[in-house]
């Protein structure tokens, strides 16, 4: 949630950074709008409620029962504004949480400003992009070829963007998710298995809601939502609590299904697996203090490096500029691993600092070991990894002449030690 006070105290800042975000400006006049109607209603309200208590205290001292019920009788009408007011008032509230919930995370002041996706920046390539003696196949002629993902099943089951994965195919996924928790425990996150619904005020804690409920796939008999990513229910964890200094920071990994309704168009996109409805992800997500923040946002971004590396895939990281960062983000970097067979990077991690945002919306906090009151956390997540793209990313870098997938090393002990994948 945005702080209030910043729009009163700096509303040109807002501005300049709802403008860098290629946003209109416009909601800060807005919110000061609301947020003056409100503080004079307020003003109003409390000055004739002040007058009927000076008038009952006088009710209750008055000897005579004409003049007494007379005065009574002027109340009535005092009683019924105060009543009128208080349900502006609660009206004026509720537009302004709305309006307030709906502006997006400042950017950092280190986020290099730009347009869209095409104005980020590379900052870091490990690894050259491998060069195959053979013509390199797609994941969707080698898994169909191999008899590990099915398509057409997919489809009959569920409709378009889903897919069954089979034998190998699914036993490589599972790998994946198992070696990446393990790997990230080793780091130093918690394990956590979450549940895979969630309620709308959870949503709201981790920024999804209001502004991305149109994505997002809901239970309509009960206010329950499923996922679309691990971090809304970390979030949502230590939602109305006071932390104590000494356990920060926090650190938690947990695998989650995610789901989202993905906004398809025509192109190279809607084939294979790299964009559906449902997909795996594992998660990293941290709590800390704020002047940690810093550092524990190179650590997570490392954590997730050394996924991509011990996997032996071509990466790199990218800085999202102003106009491309998540709602949620002041700062964030993308890792991308190369995929020979469709010819292309593929963003299989965003790494991002939150600051305080989803904090102020979870009402999270932690009390300082000196001093007095609390502070809110400072909160991270990144991907570590996300599937299915680590998946074709494996598929295709790793895969023959023959069309055979040799299995990466350090995924061999979840996969009964198999060292190829190939046609039965």
């Amino acid at each position: 949630m945005f702080d209030i006070n910043l729009i009163r105290q700096e509303p040109e800042l807002v501005r300049q950074a709802l403008r860098s975000r290629q946003m209109d400006p416009s909601i800060v006049d807005a919110t000061l709008t609301f947020d003056q109607r409100r503080r004079s209603l307020l003003m109003e309200v409390e000055s004739l409620k002040a007058e009927r208590n000076t008038v009952s205290r006088e009710i209750g001292k008055m000897k005579d029962p004409t003049e007494r019920q007379a005065k009574i009788e002027a109340m009535r009408g005092l009683g019924d504004r105060i009543a009128a007011l208080d349900e502006e008032v609660r009206q004026v509230e509720a537009e302004l949480q709305a309006t307030l919930s709906g502006i997006p995370n400042l950017p950092d002041p280190s986020v290099p400003i730009g347009e869209s996706e095409h104005d980020n920046i590379v900052i870091k390539q490990v690894g050259d992009i491998p060069t195959l003696d053979f013509a390199p196949q797609p994941h969707w002629d080698l898994g169909v070829k191999l008899g590990i993902i099915d398509f057409d099943r997919g489809v009959k089951l569920t409709g378009s963007r889903f897919y069954v994965l089979s034998g190998a195919g699914a036993r490589l996924q599972r790998a994946l998710i198992a070696w990446m928790l393990d790997l990230h425990i080793r780091q130093g996150y918690l394990e956590k298995y979450p549940p895979f619904m969630v309620r709308s005020e959870t949503l709201f804690a981790s920024g999804q809601l209001p502004k991305f409920a149109d994505n997002l796939y809901k239970d309509h008999e009960e206010d329950l939502w499923m996922v679309p990513t691990a971090e809304v229910p970390l979030t949502g964890l230590h939602m109305d609590e006071i932390l104590e200094e000494k356990d920060l920071p926090l650190r938690y990994t947990a695998y989650t299904p995610c789901f989202r309704r993905e906004k398809m168009s025509a192109g190279r996109d809607v084939r294979g697996i790299k964009r559906g409805h449902q997909f795996d992800k594992v998660e990293m997500y941290t709590f800390c203090k704020p002047e940690e923040s810093s550092a524990e946002l190179a650590k997570m971004l490392a954590d997730a490096e050394q996924t991509c590396a011990e996997l032996g895939l071509t990466y790199r990281v990218v800085q999202i500029c102003t106009g491309d960062l998540s709602f949620n983000a002041r700062i964030a970097y993308d890792i991308e691993v190369w995929a020979p067979g469709v010819g292309e990077w593929l963003e299989v991690s965003t790494v991002s600092n939150v600051g305080d945002f989803q904090a102020r919306r979870a009402a999270i906090r932690y009390r300082p070991a000196e001093g007095k009151g609390t502070r809110f956390v400072h909160t991270l997540n990144g991907s570590g990894l996300g599937l299915p793209r680590t998946l074709i990313a494996v598929l295709e870098n790793y895969q023959q002449p023959d069309g055979s997938i040799i299995v990466p090393e350090v995924l061999r002990p979840w996969m009964c030690n198999i060292e190829r994948i190939q046609a039965a």
